[in-house]
């Protein structure tokens, strides 16, 4: 049936992306036989759930999060069956004893003023040692902290001076600690440094010394092998590869075991039983699963997965969560050599009805400087309608925040939204992304605002000089630094893209770095360079703001502490005075990343009757 691009309807509603939560599944933990994950559940409020093999293990009411350098990650442990988990609440650490939650650390001074993160538990079960951070002035103060499992006594502090702390990891046998840490300027993917020591009864280090990493090197994920062998993952060849702590190369891959530590606890490697390693690289678009045989090779395992992540291992068996661009997230068990596959996670029905799913394709695009930029590209699809043959679809360009973060393809019903309503949509892996090593990584550095949006505009004038898309109908979205780019796009580029969709974006630096929490707040010298007021007045899209010409929607949660809302206001003020037409929502109760369901419902919603209200297509909800 022929229908106008748009205008096609669609069973993906607004209610459909609000049951999806994005990524549903993470952090997972093997225990004596047992698989915990975290489930995340907008219905409930966007509330973090630890369920064991599908069984709900906190009560109801709690979530399992963590607001250590705002993006949390590493919210929970398990050792014995006895789930630790950091309240949302509070931000308190717990245990579950007999399903009852019992805080193990004291009341913070005021609501979340203590955090804690990364929570790891002595071999012995008597000790809990993690990353803490408090409130302080000018800045938030982080260390790693150690306290009885029991609550008997309060955390005291094994180490602290640096900046941040991440991946504390006790060795087999409880005698050694290791962890990361970094310090202003740098973020951890510049460069950290793997530390390792004498543990004496969990309370206390001697013997430090460094192990591998600095200025240049990003170290992530440190492990012990069952044996007590230390290995981690360096970028110090460009890519981020695995090595023992003698410095012996355990990989030498053109492709990323490893990624940008915005989160803790995440994993990319874990060890079997027999001295093999499993592991996940991300390679050409994709993650591919693998495993580092008795004699060092490399052995690639066929999956259908494109993405893999929170990869563990129960001693035999590879535990990760996977996704592909037909099928939506699921917790999967794989024996790594017969190949068998089992679905852990509850086979719920899809929310995109498989003959509605856009496949998108991995696109390379010619860019500034006579460079290739990567994106994934989606293009328009439905069953049942097609367009006009006179006529291109219109275009969505899709930018992700971080921005040193990548996007992969895999099914979301946030992109089907659009696509099955006659939509194309291209998500944009500027650089600066990872995935694609660190060279590509760097692009972005003291460039931020020029080589992503350059990107963007150039991988929407690719589309559209291809034949796949109406150029004349192109918007751009994102949120956080892809809410930036966005912004700087409709500046810069005032006459390519028709509209805007600004979520949660940065709008002017020199008030940002003022207002943004302790992680980011040196991130500009990165990408942009050290401060200087004139320089970053010039960079800021809000200086820019007059020349906007086109409609923009801005959408903002009211408790972000990444990206406040003034970044927003100051925006919607700017557009407001230059008579541009513009919608401004505000999302109570939400903070840097919309996760209750009505919050994702009306977004969705929100941003499609604005498309299709400057596009010019009729809206079928």
């Amino acid at each position: 049936m022929e229908a106008p691009y748009g205008s096609w309807p669609s069973p993906i509603s607004g209610e459909v992306v609000a049951r999806d939560p994005g990524w549903p599944y993470s952090g997972l933990v093997a225990d004596h036989g047992a698989l915990y994950w975290i489930e995340a559940r907008s219905h409930e409020d966007g509330r973090d759930v630890v369920v064991a093999d599908g069984v709900d293990a906190i009560p109801a009411g709690a979530s399992a999060r963590t607001r250590v350098h705002e993006y949390g990650g590493g919210a929970y442990t398990v050792h014995a069956g006895t789930v630790y988990f950091c309240d949302d609440a509070d931000q308190r650490v717990y245990a579950t004893r007999d399903g009852v939650p019992v805080p193990l650390t004291p009341a913070p001074p005021h609501k979340h003023g203590v955090r804690y993160a990364d929570l790891q538990v002595t071999p012995d079960g008597r000790t809990l040692i993690c990353v803490r951070e408090r409130d302080g002035d000018p800045e938030h103060i982080n260390d790693l902290v150690a306290f009885p499992t029991d609550g008997s006594a309060p955390p005291v502090v094994l180490a602290e001076g640096h900046d941040f702390y991440s991946s504390p990891r006790i060795s087999p046998d409880g005698s050694r600690l290791a962890w990361l840490v970094w310090d202003h300027p740098r973020m951890p993917w510049e460069g950290t440094e793997l530390h390792v020591a004498e543990l004496k009864e969990g309370l206390s280090l001697f013997k430090k010394r460094l192990v591998a990493g600095g200025a240049d090197e990003a170290i992530v994920q440190p492990a012990w092998s069952p044996d007590g062998v230390l290995h981690y993952s360096s970028d110090r060849t460009g890519w981020w590869n695995l090595y023992r702590e003698s410095g012996t190369v355990v990989t030498a891959l053109e492709a990323e075991v490893g990624g940008p530590l915005w989160v803790f606890g995440e994993s990319y490697y874990d060890f079997l039983d027999d001295g093999r390693i499993v592991l996940t690289y991300f390679s050409a678009g994709a993650d591919h699963l693998a495993v580092v045989e008795r004699d060092g090779t490399l052995r690639d395992i066929a999956l259908d997965c494109t993405r893999i992540v929170d990869l563990t291992a129960d001693g035999r068996r590879a535990l990760f969560v996977g996704a592909s661009p037909t099928r939506s997230l699921r917790v999967y068990a794989l024996d790594v050599d017969d190949g068998g596959l089992e679905t852990l996670s509850p086979d719920a029905d899809e929310l995109v009805p498989e003959p509605y799913v856009s496949v998108p394709r991995a696109l390379e695009f010619p860019t500034t400087g006579g460079k290739t930029a990567h994106a994934i590209f989606y293009p328009p699809h439905h069953p049942e309608y097609e367009g006009p043959p006179d006529e291109r679809p219109p275009l969505v360009v899709r930018i992700h925040g971080g921005p040193t973060a990548h996007v992969s393809s895999i099914l979301r019903p946030e992109i089907q939204f659009f696509t099955s309503r006659g939509i194309a949509v291209v998500d944009v892996n500027y650089g600066g992304s990872t995935g694609y090593g660190r060279e590509y990584r760097d692009r972005l550095r003291g460039t931020w605002g020029i080589v992503d949006t350059d990107d963007a505009v150039n991988c929407a004038r690719h589309l559209a000089q291809s034949g796949e898309v109406d150029g004349a109908r192109m918007t751009i979205t994102g949120g956080s630094a892809g809410g930036w780019t966005v912004l700087c796009a409709l500046t810069q580029y005032p006459d390519v893209f028709a509209c805007g969709a600004d979520y949660y974006g940065v709008a002017e630096l020199t008030a940002f770095v003022d207002d943004t929490h302790k992680f980011e707040s040196r991130y500009f010298d990165y990408l942009i360079g050290p401060f200087d007021e004139a320089a970053w007045t010039e960079r800021s899209p809000l200086t820019h703001a007059d020349k906007i010409r086109v409609p923009v929607i801005v959408l903002q949660g009211d408790e972000d502490k990444v990206v406040p809302p003034a970044q927003s206001e100051v925006i919607v003020a700017a557009l407001e005075r230059n008579g541009i037409d513009h919608e401004y929502i505000v999302f109570s109760g939400e903070q840097h990343g919309f996760r209750k369901a009505d919050s994702l419902r009306r977004a969705a919603e929100a941003e499609l009757a604005f498309y299709g209200r400057v596009l010019g297509f009729d809206v079928h909800r």
